[in-house]
């Protein structure tokens, strides 16, 4: 896996939630005129149950966009959106369907979020800063004269 596909799975558990994450589908990186863009389809567990008790996982499509030559060299430009919900046996149907449509004979990178997780480390939690000291009910100079 190269550096650009570790950026555009970081970016993706950055923005969908690292924990949320399900299965991504990645499809092949397109090089073409100093430019290279990718596609995935990441697959989260919603962040609420569904009322009617159906499994459904949240549904998104990420693009990465990256420059790898000319004057804007290393620009990167990156975007995730919520499609649909469907259950995980429609996502596959839809993948399937999006690689036949292509009428390449590439098959998308199936990572599970287990897969995924070893790839891309737990983002950093701060530590939060500790509370301030509560003032006193009746604070007193340290000059007053009592």
């Amino acid at each position: 896996m190269n550096e650009t596909t570790e950026r555009f799975l970081r970016d993706i558990t950055d923005r969908v939630g690292y924990a949320r994450i399900t299965e991504v589908h990645l499809f092949p990186a397109v090089r073409q005129g100093g430019m290279e863009s990718g596609v995935a389809v990441v697959v989260a567990d919603p962040e609420a149950p569904a009322a009617d008790g159906v499994e459904r996982h949240v549904v998104y499509t990420a693009r990465y966009r990256h420059t790898l030559k000319g004057v804007d060299r290393g620009k990167w430009e990156f975007d995730v959106k919520a499609e649909a919900d469907a259950p995980l046996v429609t996502v596959d149907e839809v993948v399937r369907g999006v690689v036949r449509r292509s009428g390449d004979t590439f098959q998308p990178e199936r990572i599970s979020g287990e897969q995924l997780r070893s790839i891309v480390p737990a983002p950093e939690v701060l530590p939060q800063e500790p509370a301030s000291p509560q003032p006193p009910d009746n604070p007193q100079p340290d000059n007053a004269l009592v």
